[in-house]
């Protein structure tokens, strides 16, 4: 969430209490933009990132859409683990009878593209909601999509990983960090930043997570303003038309002295999925 440990909680959680009118108080973050400091996406340009949907779970105002995937294989989508944690699902996913992606469509409640019901689910044995280590998931699709939806995915130690290296962040989340969500697909330009931004951000410690360069990535902006937000959870982080990280945690929103931390999808993913 950006102000505790994950981005999805504080967004999945926004949704359900604006689905069932329970009361929550806003998560404290600081943004200026939308998938903070970013822009309108068209879905031919990105046709690999998708939705993950309940409206059982999340209501019909966004079409039930509450963390980010991306399309890895025709019927495999990666998202974070922490997208399919018992706090943000309210049980087990197999629990929700309408657990969907939606796939090929920016604008949620807009018209085309198809909703997939996910028929199976995997979890990364290793991953660790005390850390965030490891979180990464795959969803099984009861249809295969097109395989011009399908992106690769970085190998380990590739150059799309190198510092510096320009990247973009896609989602739904929230567009001010103040719970003020995005109804069409927005991207943001980011870079790959070294590990060593990261590590000097969250050195843990006195109860603080700490960050992990062997299975996280370390991206942002370093002026700040540009940056995903609660919501964006599992969503794609791209460079150099690879897939390199997975939306997963941090601490605030577009802030320049807290970057982004994503899933290094090259070492956490098993090599067969």
């Amino acid at each position: 969430m950006r102000g505790s440990l994950t981005r999805a909680l504080a967004g999945a959680l926004g949704l359900v209490t604006a689905a069932t009118g329970l009361v929550a108080g806003a998560a404290p973050a600081v943004a200026d933009g939308v998938v903070v400091g970013g822009s309108p996406a068209a879905i031919a340009d990105a046709p690999w990132v998708v939705a993950l949907s309940s409206r059982d779970r999340f209501g019909g105002t966004r079409a039930g859409q509450f963390c980010g995937g991306v399309v890895v294989a025709p019927t495999k989508v990666l998202t974070a683990a922490h997208c399919l944690g018992r706090e943000v699902l309210g049980g087990a996913p197999w629990q929700l009878r309408d657990f969907s992606v939606i796939a090929g469509r920016a604008a949620l409640l807009g018209q085309g593209g198809q909703e997939v019901r996910i028929a199976d689910t995997w979890v990364n044995p290793d991953y660790d909601p005390s850390t965030n280590s490891g979180d990464l998931a795959v969803l099984t699709l009861a249809e295969s999509l097109p395989q011009s939806y399908v992106i690769e995915v970085a190998p380990p130690g590739g150059a799309a990983e190198n510092p510096g290296t320009a990247a973009r962040v896609y989602g739904w989340g929230d567009t001010t960090g103040s719970g003020r969500y995005a109804s069409s697909l927005r991207s943001a330009q980011v870079q790959v930043l070294p590990d060593a931004a990261c590590e000097r951000a969250y050195p843990g410690g006195f109860g603080g997570v700490s960050y992990r360069g062997d299975t996280m990535l370390c991206a942002g902006d370093p002026g700040g303003g540009r940056d995903a937000c609660q919501g964006d959870s599992g969503g794609p982080l791209v460079a150099g038309g690879l897939l390199v990280g997975l939306v997963s945690w941090g601490s605030g929103c577009g802030e320049a002295e807290n970057p982004g931390v994503y899933t290094r999808v090259s070492t956490v993913l098993p090599k067969r999925i």
